[in-house]
């Protein structure tokens, strides 16, 4: 039986020298007195041929441990699994945990992934900030099959009730990630789907809906007139006039191009790729904006661009120039504390057609909302166009109703 005492002895030109105990386990000689390499040797119970198995060199693997070794190769044999071949499977699946992305990593994969199908810029900048803002740093730098349910829920913690909407779109982008490395292979499943039996219940939709701060509708048409129609005319001012009375969205108003606009039939059609619903949406013009707009044509440059409103770069305006413009004027909107916002006019639009009677229908459309009932939504087979211009035509009477008093 092989002895540490008989392996420390062992020189250069010996023979191999069979531990004893184990079954197949041999030390060889190296280089030197004192050096060798364990090797364990064995017939694979898959081809039947004989292989060598070396298990490290001696001194640095001791004989007791060239022996637990030994034993667990046995254990396999035993099983009828190929050593050799089990620890070659083992390495490559430690190499493939080693070369498993971090959750950041995966996430800004999948960012690269998603960037085509987003908007604009803007939602895809916010899809991969937040994750920066509020995943990253607590789970960012950790592979994605050691993440678990309790590890999400961590990190959404802090915004869960502060931030509800905020926290509801994060945990979807992190479902979003987690679902692609499944689908990669590196996970299983995601875990994200069952964090929320880990946090407090979130308040409901009604209890968060924060609407946007608005001039209140009997106000419009002092603030057209006081401030919109008053001391300098600047591109803010007539942009958020055209917004009023067309109930556009800002972002339709600011990204505007000239071919949109038909001034002969007094029709402003958006294309389908710059509404929120994705779906084209005509908007009636009267006399009092065909005017307006034939004024801004007279000097257009339609050789440098096509926008209504370019910057001096030619390139859209930011999306907090009418922000701005009220901000600056010290617009009061309808919360507390808080100045309108230019997204705040559809909502003095919305109520003013409701306290005057039109009917709902024609108002939603004349917002571009989407219709939520899809049986509903399959009889429309009309945007009620003249219907709207009569309604548009009203609003815009009353707006501009003290223009000339």
């Amino acid at each position: 039986m092989l002895t540490d005492a008989k392996a420390r002895k062992i020189k250069p030109g010996d023979k191999p020298v069979s531990d004893g105990t184990v079954q197949g386990l041999y030390l060889f000689p190296g280089t030197s007195v004192g050096k060798a390499k364990w090797v364990f040797r064995f017939v694979s119970p898959e081809t039947g041929k004989r292989r060598d198995m070396g298990l490290g060199s001696y001194p640095a693997i001791t004989l007791k441990e060239a022996r637990e070794k030994g034993i667990q190769a046995r254990r396999l044999l035993e099983n009828g699994k190929d050593p050799l071949k089990e620890r070659q499977r083992l390495l490559v699946t430690e190499q493939r945990k080693m070369s498993l992305p971090t959750f950041a990593e995966a996430a800004r994969k999948v960012h690269e992934d998603l960037k085509a199908g987003f908007r604009n810029e803007k939602h895809s900048n916010q899809w991969i900030n937040t994750l920066e803002q509020y995943v990253f740093p607590s789970i960012g730098s950790i592979q994605v099959s050691n993440l678990s349910p309790a590890d999400f829920a961590g990190a959404l913690k802090p915004i869960w009730l502060e931030k509800p909407e905020t926290a509801s779109r994060v945990k979807q982008r992190c479902d979003a990630v987690m679902n692609w490395c499944a689908a990669h292979g590196h996970i299983l499943a995601s875990p994200v789907g069952v964090v929320s039996q880990l946090l407090p219940k979130q308040p409901g939709k009604r209890e968060r809906v924060a609407n946007q701060p608005a001039v209140p509708w009997r106000d419009v048409p002092a603030f057209v007139k006081g401030v919109l129609h008053d001391g300098l005319k600047t591109r803010s001012k007539l942009m958020l006039e055209i917004l009023i009375l067309t109930a556009a969205r800002s972002g339709e108003v600011r990204l505007m191009e000239w071919r949109e606009l038909d001034l002969e039939k007094g029709i402003w059609t958006l294309p389908a790729q710059r509404m929120k619903a994705k779906v084209a949406h005509r908007v009636p013009l009267s006399s009092y904006l065909i005017e307006l707009f034939e004024n801004l044509l007279e000097e257009a440059d339609l050789d440098v661009t096509e926008l209504v409103f370019p910057s001096r770069n030619n390139t859209p305006v930011s999306d907090m120039t009418l922000t701005k413009c009220l901000r600056d004027h010290k617009v009061a909107s309808d919360t507390p504390g808080r100045f309108a916002t230019a997204h705040g006019f559809r909502s003095s639009f919305r109520d003013w057609a409701s306290e005057n009677g039109y009917p709902r229908d024609l108002a939603e459309r004349a917002l571009a909302h989407t219709i939520r009932n899809a049986t509903e939504a399959a009889y429309h087979r009309t945007d009620l166009l003249d219907q709207r211009r009569d309604l548009m035509l009203a609003w815009e009477a009353w707006v501009l109703q003290e223009i000339d008093d």
